[in-house]
């Protein structure tokens, strides 16, 4: 009998319309991974990304845990950034992340991610190595907001840099 509930995605995967999200993709045709098996993917590099990334933060708060706080958080966030790809492809996701309407936000976002580890294990400074997370955050609000249509302009709008 097949599991019955919200999370069954089994079930709700007819519900599901075939997007651009859900397009063919050759690394998925050459694993066999079916839209169920991708969005499991997705879910658990989410979950697992984001619980790293916990983890991570709060090692920051107890002494001499830098580099753990480094490690796991930005493990997380890499974790996190592959899970997407299993829902569009993970070649069609670097395509889309160095398009000139979020490349910007991709160099500096990964640019953020290599930082915060200069920061923890080169440099030993927490001050930057927080610096650097909040940059990464930033940039990374920023990349995904370009997916959305007028999303950055109505914030630049509020925050009244818009015209």
């Amino acid at each position: 009998m097949a599991p019955k509930g919200w999370f069954n995605l089994e079930t709700a995967g007819s519900a599901i319309p075939e997007t651009q999200f859900f397009e063919g993709d050759s690394a998925f045709k050459f694993l066999g991974l079916s839209r169920t098996t991708r969005l499991y993917g997705f879910a658990g590099c989410l979950i697992a990304g984001f619980v790293l990334s916990l983890i991570g933060t709060i090692l920051l708060f107890l002494p001499g845990q830098l580099g753990s706080f480094a490690a796991l958080y930005v493990l997380g966030t890499i974790i996190s950034l592959v899970g997407t790809g299993f829902l569009i492809g993970f070649l069609k996701q670097l395509k889309l992340m160095f398009k000139p309407v979020r490349v910007l936000a991709s160099i500096v976002f990964l640019a953020s991610i290599a930082l915060v580890l200069i920061a923890a294990f080169v440099l030993n400074s927490d001050i930057l190595a927080i610096i650097f997370v909040i940059v990464e955050y930033l940039a990374y609000t920023w990349y995904t907001l370009s997916y959305i249509p007028y999303a950055r302009s109505a914030i630049l709008k509020v925050i009244g840099m818009g015209g």
